[in-house]
């Protein structure tokens, strides 16, 4: 009986020497911040001091885009259900949530000091929520300078923008697909809305949103609007190769008449380097469709 269990004693540690071997950045990684939240993460990134642990990279950059996160950044698993043993290895200093995951902070706050930062808190202006979260983040890491540095550059890249638009642009109706046959069409309290508001462009949705600015309708209420329509990727899968057979689709104005926009991902829940992504895109797109 002696004999076996210190076989099975010298197989674990064996096996777990096999783990440390296959696995050295997991074994040796260790984390000044990470973030489960994409906002936060960008304007990390925006601030020349990227995290070094983010919930699902991949999906960041599926549905942000840019900026980019280094290589180097590791994927600590879900936003809602994070890899805790992975963080538990990684030990960071600070890990950064929003409100929304406010419910993990018992689990993670084992792990390291969790700051919570808010963002689209209801009856608060959009810009300058971010302005706060800006200023926030390089105060944490004691780097105040870099914030109003992308304060000072995002105002200004605006304002050039905005000077690039003719003086009469048609309303905007902007939106993004869940599925074939509903959208989120975006309106007040949201970062597009702030961004038509920077670039002095008119927004056509007239309906209420929620607190994330925007509201969830079927395509068919599009049709009642007259503007013009621009689509934010990423579309669902498959949900193309349907609106391609779609009367009801086919027949919004927009699509019949070639007017309709289709940008690039943008994080629609984002700060300042989503607002000037979505407004790079946008006006370079309404110039050439304009000179068609």
């Amino acid at each position: 009986m002696a004999t076996l269990l210190f076989s099975f004693r010298l197989l674990t540690r064996a096996l777990g020497w096999l783990w440390l071997i296959a696995t050295p950045a997991l074994a040796s990684d260790t984390a000044g911040l990470a973030t489960l939240d994409w906002t936060l993460a960008e304007t990390l990134v925006a601030l020349g001091d990227p995290p070094d642990a983010v919930a699902q990279v991949s999906d960041y950059h599926s549905w942000v885009g840019e900026p980019r996160l280094p290589s180097r950044v590791t994927d600590i698993g879900l936003r809602t259900q994070p890899n805790v043993e992975l963080l538990a290895r990684m030990a960071p200093e600070h890990i950064l949530l929003t409100p929304m995951f406010a419910h993990l902070t018992p689990r993670l706050s084992r792990i390291g000091t969790v700051n919570s930062m808010a963002l689209y808190t209801p009856g608060e202006a959009t810009w300058e929520q971010i302005l706060g979260l800006t200023r926030e983040l390089g105060e944490l890491n004691g780097d105040w300078e870099s914030a109003e540095a992308l304060i000072s550059s995002t105002e200004a890249r605006m304002a050039e923008l905005a000077a690039q638009l003719p003086e009469t642009v048609p309303p905007l109706l902007i939106v993004q697909f869940m599925d074939e046959r509903h959208v989120r069409v975006f309106g007040e309290n949201g970062l597009f809305q702030a961004v038509l508001d920077r670039l002095g462009l008119e927004n056509a949705w007239p309906g209420s949103t929620n607190a994330w600015g925007f509201a969830l309708v079927g395509i068919e209420t599009l049709l009642e609007l007259d503007a013009r329509l621009v689509v934010v990727e990423p579309y669902p899968t498959g949900v193309e190769a349907k609106l391609a057979e779609s009367a009801l689709w086919q027949h919004h104005p927009s699509v019949r008449d070639g007017s309709l926009i289709t940008l690039p991902p943008t994080w629609s829940f984002g700060a300042f380097p989503s607002a000037q992504r979505f407004a790079e895109l946008l006006v370079p797109a309404l110039l050439q469709s304009r000179s068609r």
